[in-house]
């Protein structure tokens, strides 16, 4: 069967006109779609489009969500192949970081969190992140007695809200720093509908700890710290006995905010065997092949650990 390479706008026509977007105003994301579509057929598409139809519902969403990315996407591609030179990323404080970021309403809101939410199905390592998170974690999650979670550092709530959709019974509390990504999370939770079952929290979780729960997420945050182990100690005091976590790391990946530097995934588990963790599954995802032998890529790495 020929893999499919350009999105049914019948069946999927947010996903359609955001082909249209790339191909007219942003080139060079002219060919994630159709790269996506053929990696990961029908079911990618689908998916992808509930995730449009349900923050872009109107044309000038969908422009501001793709003008987003492109200069999210841009950024990175710069300061990667800065990184494949260097091998280590610019110094950089987090409380520099976080200034320049976290608490930077409109880059949050016009660039970071939307490029963040479209990378999540437009980069194969982050959708394939996804898809390990359905079947290792979720699945799991669908057959507990007590489906309460927590995800911690919600970003965009695209990990929260597949659980409350995905879960009918399930109900938790998302904690982010960033007044923007509350506001973003509260805004994409009650598009979906789902905001009786969640409340978003901005709050540091090593000043205010958690109160524990049985099922705990938390992607892509280790590299955004200087010292991961703190924070995953944090962490684990928030996860109850006999409870499940989900974490995740972005390994060799210079994006502006990334400040620890993880080459594989065997240095995120020793952090997170130096929290207390016991590993029960791991995955790790490369974002594309290297361009020449020993040049570094972006990878995915995550954990179910207990």
């Amino acid at each position: 069967m020929t893999p499919l390479s350009t999105p049914d706008a019948s069946q999927t026509p947010r996903v359609a006109k955001l082909q249209t977007l790339f191909e007219q105003k942003h080139r060079f994301s002219r060919a994630l779609i159709g790269r996506a579509l053929g990696a990961f057929g029908s079911d990618w598409a689908a998916d992808f489009e509930d995730a449009l139809a349900t923050l872009c519902p109107d044309d000038a969403a969908l422009e501001a969500a793709a003008k987003g990315y492109s200069a999210f996407a841009f950024d990175s591609m710069r300061r990667q192949k800065a990184f494949e030179l260097a091998r280590e990323y610019p110094h950089k404080t987090y409380a520099e970081a976080a200034g320049e970021v976290y608490f930077n309403a409109e880059h949050m809101m016009r660039e970071y969190l939307p490029g963040l939410l479209l990378s999540h199905f437009l980069w194969p390592h982050h959708y394939r992140q996804l898809q390990f998170f359905d079947t290792a974690f979720a699945n799991a999650m669908r057959l507990s007695a007590q489906p309460e979670f927590a995800e911690v550092g919600v970003g965009t709530a695209v990990y929260s809200r597949r659980l409350l959709a995905r879960l009918p019974q399930s109900s938790g509390n998302g904690y982010d720093i960033s007044p923007s990504s509350c506001q973003f999370a509260r805004q994409h939770i009650e598009a979906a509908g789902v905001q009786a079952r969640y409340t978003m929290n901005e709050q540091d979780i090593i000043a205010r700890p958690i109160a524990p729960v049985p099922w705990l997420v938390c992607v892509e945050v280790l590299e955004h710290l200087e010292q991961p182990v703190e924070f995953l100690k944090a962490l684990r005091a928030g996860l109850a006995p006999g409870g499940k976590a989900f974490i995740t790391a972005a390994l060799n990946a210079a994006h502006t905010d990334h400040i620890y530097l993880y080459r594989n995934g065997e240095e995120v588990w020793e952090h997170l065997r130096a929290a207390g963790f016991t590993l029960e599954q791991s995955f790790v995802a490369a974002a594309y092949a290297p361009p020449g032998p020993g040049v570094p890529v972006p990878l995915a790495a995550a954990f179910v650990v207990s």
